[in-house]
């Protein structure tokens, strides 16, 4: 069972992703510091900190969905600003395509996840 949203693998995969932006974000040129850079490194990260909060929220299942479509709405927000990156030449093509088609599989798991909420809620006992 799993005890931590660290544990997920929709989590870690967005962890490794945010962690690539990162990386990639490194070589992106100065001008972009407050703009590009700023914004994909933004919507990376807050892929994980909504599906943590997703996690700690799951006793309501409005909230829990509500945390969960969050992350999913920041990974498409990523994927429009790794387009960017790769349509300004910031990032390879080759690159791109696999932050796009991993952000992709983060989108898929977390409709997952919704669609199927009962195994992830913290169910209250009837008295």
């Amino acid at each position: 069972m799993i005890q931590s949203h660290e544990e997920l693998d929709v989590y870690r995969m967005a962890f490794e992703a945010a962690m690539r932006v990162f990386e990639a974000s490194k070589a992106f040129p100065v001008e972009e510091r407050y703009s590009l850079t700023d914004q994909i490194r933004r919507s990376s990260r807050s892929v994980c900190s909504n599906i943590a909060e997703a996690w700690r929220k799951r006793r309501y299942e409005a909230a829990f969905v509500s945390k969960l479509s969050d992350a999913e709405s920041e990974a498409a927000e990523t994927q429009t600003w790794v387009r960017f990156a790769v349509a300004c030449g910031y990032l390879s093509q080759e690159e791109g395509d696999e932050l796009l088609q991993t952000y992709d599989h983060t989108i898929g798991k977390l409709v997952a996840m919704i669609a199927n909420l009962r195994p992830w809620l913290l169910l209250r006992r009837q008295r």
